[in-house]
């Protein structure tokens, strides 16, 4: 399994497609991890890109932590990532809370950056919307369970579910994740929106409570482009494949047959 040391912690990682030319950085959200990208959406990409994701801190193979969940201190994450995997500049595709970290890395620094791809990403000020990512967090929990493996390619059972649960439990009661998103509810008003000149995708589920959000970054991001598809904020789950084509056509330009 690989794993990379960022601030003195595991991180864990996976790659498909080294020797591709570009590269394609997938961030998770909240309460995830990056199987939600790993078994239909990155094989997909892998085949123009060369596909590089891992794991939050504190979740799902990565070394836990107690604190360093602003935005600053994921970004930093972030960037120590590709720092460490010498990747100079690279497309970034965020999704939930990570389309959060994904705009301020974008915003932060934005030499690294070529193309930007957010999906989902809700307004932190929004709490209607931040309740909503727990539930359907703990509904990709158990899409996770009944549909896919984890990468060692064994089927989780109730063990794996258990240790899924713990990390969820930990996020919530032994970490400043809370208190730092707290700390964020004024991204969307204060972020200095309008200096990304990033070509940048906003993907966001019709039916879904975060759709606002969507249509406000559309209105700060000079060179972005606001996508909707049937679904919710679950657009990974429910509708995967589609995903990753309609970021394939943002990256290449190209269209892609669905």
């Amino acid at each position: 399994m690989p794993y990379i040391d960022i601030h003195n912690r595991s991180v864990h990682i996976q790659e498909l497609n080294k020797g591709a030319s570009d590269t394609l950085v997938l961030v998770h959200g909240m309460f995830s991890n990056l199987s939600v990208y790993y078994f239909k959406i990155a094989p997909i990409l892998a085949k123009r890109f060369h596909v590089v994701m891992y794991d939050l801190k504190s979740h799902g193979l990565s070394a836990r932590a107690e604190s360093g969940y602003r935005f600053s201190h994921m970004t930093d994450d972030l960037i120590q990532l590709l720092d460490q995997l010498n990747l100079d500049k690279v497309h970034l595709v965020g999704y939930s809370f990570g389309g959060l970290v994904s705009l301020n890395t974008c915003m932060s620094c934005p030499e690294r950056i070529e193309k930007l791809c957010v999906i989902e990403a809700p307004n932190p000020g929004d709490r209607k919307a931040m309740d909503l990512i727990d539930v359907y967090s703990k509904e990709f929990l158990e899409n996770y369970i009944q549909n896919f493996t984890d990468t060692t390619k064994i089927n989780m059972g109730r063990r794996q579910l258990e240790k899924n649960h713990r990390m969820y439990t930990y996020l919530f009661n032994n970490t400043s994740i809370k208190n730092d998103m707290e700390c964020e509810m004024a991204f969307f008003e204060d972020a200095p929106f309008n200096i990304i000149n990033h070509e940048t995708l906003l993907l966001y589920g019709l039916a879904s409570n975060c759709l606002e959000s969507g249509e406000i970054l559309s209105s700060k991001i000079i060179e972005s482009q606001l996508k909707t598809l049937e679904g919710d904020h679950n657009l990974p789950i429910q509708h995967p494949e589609i995903v990753a084509e309609t970021l394939i056509e943002f990256l290449t330009k190209e269209k892609v047959l669905f």
